[in-house]
């Protein structure tokens, strides 16, 4: 979770300068921990960053309450409700690879409002709304321009809603050998 969220903090900061208003977006789960990083990260730098977090801080899992402890020690705080004035970018970390069910009414919200500011989104792993498995829309998807994925690429990118959804879509292996990746990834041989 460290070193994706350095590499989304990395992505945004290699297109965006320190002026910038980022809205970080930490769902309920490790995505959303990504996010928190990713925040820290970029209010350490100087950015003008906002956490909205729609869920309850204490029902995070390990990783992304110790990356929520991490936000609150550097002096972040999180908001609950989104913003009335739209940022100038969006880090989706609401839902990553592991959604497998239609958005409820609250998170499709939104989602919704996101898509209405018309700014440029970093979804991290793939966007929210997208199953990570086939692609299909489990509601309105988040509308990213880019799309950062950690260590390998979903099959969702690239089907159905997915790719329509991911925008252009970038891979940081997060210093793991490609070697390595290709063993550890590879389907399993049927003769064996």
């Amino acid at each position: 979770m460290a070193r994706a969220g350095r590499a989304a903090a990395d992505f945004i900061a290699a297109r965006h300068g320190p002026e910038t208003h980022v809205l970080a977006l930490a769902g309920p789960g490790n995505n959303g921990g990504d996010a928190l990083v990713a925040a820290t990260w970029l209010s350490r730098w100087g950015y003008e960053t906002q956490v909205v977090m729609l869920s309850d801080p204490a029902a995070l899992p390990a990783d992304a309450a110790h990356a929520y402890a991490g936000w609150r020690a550097a002096g972040g705080i999180e908001d609950r409700a989104l913003p009335l004035r739209a940022p100038q970018v969006v880090i989706d970390g609401l839902f990553g690879i592991g959604l497998n069910r239609k958005l409820s009414a609250q998170w499709q919200a939104a989602v919704d409002a996101v898509n209405a500011w018309q700014v440029p989104v970093l979804a991290l792993d793939i966007p929210s709304g997208i199953s990570a498995v086939n692609g299909a829309a489990l509601g309105q998807p988040v509308r990213a321009r880019w799309t950062l994925s950690f260590i390998a690429t979903s099959p969702g990118l690239a089907q159905g809603a997915g790719r329509l959804a991911a925008g252009e879509t970038h891979l940081d292996t997060l210093g793991l050998e490609p070697d390595w990746l290709s063993r550890e990834f590879a389907a399993p041989d049927p003769a064996a």
